[in-house]
Parts: structure tokens; sequence; C-alpha cells
């Protein structure tokens, strides 16, 4: 059975950006494109619109946005296959259930009714947290929204934890047909013991090569399950959040692992995932990793 894309649709500008997408990686994966309305949107985002009907006004208006949302899909490319649903529950709880038969979820940044001035949307901020598939917050600009960049950036975290961040990376690169940018960003403990600067020299080559190892290591058995895509590996001394938030500035999509630990609740979302998701500069792809 094809999993389907799953796009999260309220109305707003933002949840257009990402039908957009949604239906260009739709097409990309040669899979069909579900919109999901959750009808007790409002009780997270604000601001319930009113028409004159006899009908609930929240009804109406949900019927509307799936049916313009629906058109706008086939707009972009008449072959898609879109289906839509008005489901009564929460946001945040519909796409979680839709995450558990879905290739993906994709959420705009921003909801309808967001206070001025806030980052992210608090929907799309608990789904990329907890759900159980890849979840795509798509942001940033025009050119990367469209793919205009030809790039993939990955952040190839600590061993075991970002494997299933990197194998959606290199997918994302094959059915786009670009280059991969596979990043590892290091940083010397400051508890490192330095005497003098030869000693100091040799501590920082020391960790550099490891970072390094642990790099090739990572994309190892991804380079031979795709051979068509190109790789540019780098090893890059800082934060990793500040090293991937410069690399979003050309990138199509960045991609990130959150690592998911079995029996925790609420938001299990890294400090990486968590600053690309307010301030990236494209998409972020942000992919569950089994502790």
């Amino acid at each position: 059975m094809e999993l389907p894309v799953v796009v999260g649709v309220d109305g707003s500008d933002s949840s257009l950006q990402a039908v957009d997408w949604a239906v260009d990686e739709a097409v990309r994966h040669g899979l069909p494109l579900r919109m999901l309305y959750a009808s007790l949107w409002e009780r997270y985002e604000g601001g319930r619109p009113s028409f004159s009907t006899d009908r609930p006004a929240e009804e109406v208006f949900a019927e509307h946005v799936i049916a313009s949302c629906a058109e706008r899909a086939r707009l972009r490319d008449p072959e898609v296959k879109v289906s839509g649903e008005i489901l009564p529950d929460d946001a945040v709880s519909t796409l979680l259930h839709a995450g558990h038969e879905s290739f993906a979820l994709v959420t705009g940044s921003r909801g309808r009714g967001e206070l001025t001035g806030m980052l992210l949307g608090s929907v799309s901020l608990a789904v990329a947290a907890r759900a159980v598939c890849p979840v795509v917050v798509v942001r940033g600009g025009e050119r990367s929204r469209q793919g205009s960049f030809g790039r993939v950036v990955v952040g190839v975290g600590g061993s075991g934890h970002g494997d299933a961040a990197v194998r959606f990376a290199f997918g994302e690169a094959q059915v786009r047909g670009c280059a991969l940018h596979a990043v590892r960003a290091w940083r010397r403990p400051a508890h490192d013991p330095v005497d003098d600067l030869v000693a100091a020299d040799d501590a920082v080559r020391i960790h550099e090569e490891r970072a390094s190892t642990r790099l090739d290591d990572a994309l190892r058995p991804p380079v031979r399950d795709h051979p068509g895509v190109e790789v540019q590996r780098q090893v890059v001394h800082g934060p990793a959040h500040r090293v991937l938030l410069d690399a979003s500035a050309d990138a199509d999509l960045v991609v990130v692992g959150a690592l998911r630990r079995h029996g925790h609740f609420g938001l299990q979302l890294g400090r990486v995932a968590h600053a690309l998701l307010h301030h990236s500069e494209c998409p972020v792809a942000v992919v569950p990793q089994r502790a």
C-alpha cells in the first residue's frame, strides 16, 4: 500500500505554502496527497470565521478550505491524486494519528490567528516533536520552497542517532536529482587538558578526525544504496544548530533527526531541531529516530 503525503490545512497563507510543497513532494515520490482539516483547529490557532448560513460557520469554512486547497493542488499538478477530509478532532491529535499511515506529514510554519512575532505555530511544533513519521515544516523563502538551490542538507549526529534522518535525506536528494550536503559539527570539549600549543593543535586534530570518521561511518550504507547521489561531506567546528542554520541559507531542505525515547511523554525535540524549526531559511524535515 502506498503511504500518502499528508498535509494539514487551515486556510492560512502558511498552510497554502505547505500545500504547494506537499504537492511537489507527492509528485516526486509518485505518492497520493491527503489533505486534513481538523475541525477543532481553533482550539490552537484562534480566529473563528463568521459566515451567514444556517450551518455552523466552522463546518462551512472547513469545506471551503478543503475544496480550495484540493483545487490549488490540481492546478499545480493535474496528475497528483488528491483526497481531503474534515476530522472532528484537534489539529495535533489528527495529524499525529495520521502519521502512523503516512510517508510524511507536512505543515506550514504558522497557523491562523498566531500572535504577531511568533516564529513557529504551536501545532507545527507539537507535531514535529511527537510524530512517528518524518515531519516537514515548510518555511523560508520562495527560492528554497521551489527547490531552486539544488541542494539537500542533512545534519549527521551521534553514532546511531541520525541513521533515519540520513536515509531520508538521501531519498530526497535522489528523487530531486540534486546534491546532498552532509554536515557533521564538532566541538572540542572545554575540559580538554592543554599544556602547550602543540598539545592544543593535537587535540583539535584528534577531535576533527574523530568527527570525520563518524561522518564517513554514517554515510557508508546510504552511499552504497544511492550510488547516483552526489555527496558533499563537511566537518565543521561549532555548535550544530548554528552550522545547520548557516547551511539552510542556500538549501532546498534541511534534514535533522529527533531522538524518540520509549515511554517518554511531551515534546521530544533536541536543541538542533528546535532551532531549525524556528529559524531555518528553508523547509525543515524532522525525522524520528528510536533510541
